[in-house]
C-alpha cells in the first residue's frame, strides 16, 4: 500500500487546503492537531449529546466539518471548540496531514504502556517514514507533559506501544496477563477478546481502513450479536469466549504483521491480499458502530456522514 495515498478515512476532502496549510514539521503538525482535538475521556470536560457523538465521525472531512468554521487549522482553540475525540481522532488527523504533505504515515494500533502503572492501555499512534525507517510519534500528548517514554519516538514494544500482534501473540505464548490489557482499570472491556479484536482493527488499519475502535465488521461479528440494547461495556462480559472462532486465522494474521514490521515484504503482500479477498476481514457494506457514548447502529463506512445524535 502506499502510504502517501489518502484514504477514503484520511482524506480531509473539502478541507484539503487547509491541512496543507498545516506547519511541514512533524512536531508542528502534531502540536497543531493537539489544538484540534479533545479528549472525550482524559479531558474531564463534559459534553453534550450533540458533541459527544463527534468520537464517532470516522472521516477527517467530517470531523473537520464539526469544528464550524473555515478558519486555518492552527489558530488557537479553546478545548470546548476543539473536536470532541479520542486517540484514534489525533492519530488520524495527524497521518491525514503528513500524506497531504507527500510523507509516508499510517495508524498503529495496540496497547500503551506509558499511562497507568502495571496496566496496557488500548491506544493508537501515528507511525510515518523518515527517509530511513518507520518512526511512532503519539500527537494526542506533548513532548513536555511527563510521560515516561518519548512521545516522539515511541517504541513498538514494551514500554511503549505494543502493538495488537504483539500482545496477541505474547497472550498465546502464556506471556502476559491479557486482563491487564484494556481500555482501563475502571472499565470491563479488556482482555483476550479485546486483544483479537485489535488484531483485526490492526490489519484493517494498516490497510487504509482506519475505522473506529468501537465499530465492528465481519469476523468481529463472531463477538457481538443481539446485546438486547445494552451497551457493549455492560454487555462485555457475556459475550462468547476468546476462543470462538477462526483463531487459527487471528495467529497468523497476528504473525504476518509481526514479520512486516520486521521488513519482511512477502508478509505485506500476504497481509493485503488476504485483506482484500477473505471476507472474514475486509470491511463490508456495513458497519455496526458500538459507540461509548451507549448508542448501537449500523453505518454505510464507505459514505461520509455526520453520526446520529440518539
Amino acid at each position: 500500500m502506499d502510504h502517501t495515498r489518502q484514504t477514503r478515512f484520511s482524506d480531509p476532502g473539502r478541507h484539503l487546503d487547509r491541512i496543507r496549510a498545516l506547519p511541514d514539521d512533524v512536531a508542528g503538525i502534531s502540536a497543531a492537531v493537539r489544538n484540534l482535538v479533545v479528549h472525550y475521556r482524559a479531558s474531564g470536560l463534559e459534553f453534550p449529546p450533540e458533541r459527544l457523538a463527534e468520537i464517532d465521525n470516522r472521516w477527517v472531512e467530517t470531523m473537520l466539518d464539526s469544528l464550524g468554521d473555515d478558519g486555518p487549522l492552527d489558530a488557537p482553540r479553546p478545548a470546548e471548540e476543539r473536536i470532541v475525540g479520542c486517540c484514534r481522532d489525533f492519530t488520524l488527523l495527524t497521518v491525514a496531514a503528513l500524506r497531504a504533505k507527500g510523507i509516508p504515515a499510517r495508524s498503529r494500533i495496540g496497547f500503551a504502556d506509558y499511562f497507568e502503572p502495571g496496566y496496557h492501555v488500548d491506544h493508537v499512534v501515528t507511525e510515518y517514514h523518515d527517509g530511513t525507517r518507520w518512526v511512532a510519534t503519539d500527537a494526542q500528548l506533548a513532548p513536555d507533559a511527563g510521560f515516561p517514554v518519548d512521545v516522539t519516538d515511541v517504541p513498538l514494544g514494551p514500554g511503549g506501544l505494543r502493538t495488537a500482534a504483539q500482545s496477541w501473540r505474547a497472550f498465546r505464548r502464556g506471556e502476559i496477563d491479557p486482563e491487564k490489557y484494556g481500555v482501563g482499570r475502571d472499565v470491563p472491556i479488556r482482555g483476550p477478546l479485546m486483544i483479537r479484536k485489535y488484531v483485526l482493527s490492526e490489519l484493517a488499519h494498516r490497510q487504509g481502513d482506519e475505522l473506529l475502535l468501537w465499530d465492528f465488521w465481519a469476523d468481529d461479528a463472531t463477538f457481538v450479536g443481539d446485546l438486547g440494547g445494552r451497551p457493549l461495556v455492560e454487555a462485555w462480559a457475556d459475550l462468547p469466549p476468546w476462543n470462538t472462532g477462526s483463531v487459527s486465522l487471528i495467529d497468523e494474521i497476528a504473525d504476518l504483521l509481526l514479520a512486516a514490521d520486521a521488513g519482511d515484504q512477502a508478509a505485506e503482500q500476504k497481509l493485503a491480499a488476504m485483506y482484500a479477498t477473505d471476507p472474514r476481514l475486509h470491511l463490508g457494506d456495513v458497519v455496526t458502530c458500538h459507540s461509548p457514548r451507549g448508542l448501537t447502529y449500523t453505518v454505510d463506512p464507505h459514505r461520509p456522514t455526520p453520526p446520529p445524535i440518539s
